[in-house]
């Protein structure tokens, strides 16, 4: 599978982008997805994951309430709307898929980077002040 992330761009703090996970060459539909950010001289961090189904989900503390992560197993897509975006959020965001398992409860999402195996490019998200 492959994995590509978009949806990235300068945004004025206050404001909205949604990032789109889209995949390629197989289905998504029993994967645990997760998106990741990577600021310069930082490491990577974990920023939202979401189980196969949709209905475990997971966010870092920085982000909940004006991050939503979603999917459409039909569209083998995986969205992130971020609102509210704050100067600390810029980075170069990735999603990746946690292929090494296939979860078929909907139970599943793994938080840490090394859970996912398959990772797409990353879309820089730039939040001026």
């Amino acid at each position: 599978v492959q994995l590509q992330a978009s949806g990235g761009g300068l945004v004025q703090a206050g404001g909205s982008l949604r990032l789109s996970c889209a995949a390629s060459g197989d289905t998504l539909e029993y994967h645990a997805i997760g998106w990741f950010r990577q600021a310069p001289g930082k490491e990577r961090e974990t920023v939202s994951c979401i189980s196969s189904t949709g209905s475990t989900t997971y966010y870092r503390d920085s982000v909940k309430g004006r991050f939503t992560i979603s999917r459409d197993n039909a569209k083998n897509t995986v969205y992130l709307q971020m609102n509210s975006l704050k100067p600390e959020d810029s980075a170069v965001y990735y999603c990746a898929a946690a292929v090494g398992v296939a979860d078929f409860s909907g139970t599943y999402v793994p938080e840490a980077p090394h859970g996912y195996q398959k990772w797409g490019q990353g879309t820089q998200v730039t939040v001026s002040s």
